[in-house]
């Protein structure tokens, strides 16, 4: 998916502390990434249940740097190895490079994805950037391999549509997928996402673009996650 991104402004409420599982040796608070759409009932999640954990700077530094322990130490969980391949450090290196911009933009950006009691973390997702002046949020997730083919990428989508819905400022979701991207046109499908155009990406070459009004991510969600 492109992560070009323009800015914009945004009420930052998302980040609230909770506990959250870490290493024994490593005991920490977890800030989760929660908004008004955990108390707008009814919404469901996956069965999946994955929980967004903030993935800050200096891990995200750590990342960049190749240092995969002292990043897991640092976020409190452990993260797999995909978490350092050259496409996740080239991600870093974009974020932390619009964080260091805009620090107000840290709310909307990539999260590590965990799941069960055990804080299992399965990949990472988020939004681009902030809403731009239109209103459109462009989402963006990535599975670790160990863990795909077992409806993580659906659940991970449900949840940044949920959130999504529940921002004042976000008026269109839009995914951008490269069409031989078959599993990631098969995530989106069911969700009311309707394709608007194409563009090239530096990074992954020629992309479809879809959107869908962000109102109606509720409804698809529900369905969406029956599925799941």
């Amino acid at each position: 998916m492109s992560r070009r991104r323009g800015a914009a402004k945004a009420d930052p409420t998302w980040i609230t502390p909770i506990i959250g599982w870490t290493p024994s040796a490593h005991s920490t608070i977890i800030h989760a990434v929660t908004d008004e759409a955990d108390r707008q009932m009814p919404f469901p999640v996956s069965r999946k249940r994955p929980r967004f954990v903030e993935l800050s700077g200096e891990v995200m530094s750590a990342l960049l740097d190749g240092d995969l322990p002292a990043a897991s130490r640092t976020a409190g969980v452990t993260l797999t190895g995909d978490f350092v391949s050259d496409r996740a450090r080239w991600l870093w290196r974009l974020r932390l490079g619009q964080m260091d911009a805009d620090p107000g933009q840290a709310r909307w950006m990539a999260r590590q994805v965990a799941v069960g009691d055990e804080g299992l973390v399965v990949g990472h997702a988020g939004f681009h950037g902030p809403p731009d002046e239109v209103g459109m949020v462009e989402i963006g997730y990535s599975v670790a391999p160990e863990f795909r083919r077992q409806g993580y990428a659906r659940a991970m989508l449900i949840e940044l549509l949920r959130r999504a819905a529940a921002e004042p400022a976000v008026t269109t979701v839009r995914a951008t997928i490269s069409p031989d991207n078959l599993a990631s046109l098969a995530t989106i499908s069911g969700f009311g996402f309707v394709e608007v155009g194409e563009q090239w990406d530096e990074e992954d070459g020629l992309e479809l673009i879809f959107e869908v009004p962000a109102d109606r991510n509720q409804d698809r969600a529900v369905t969406g996650s029956r599925a799941s």
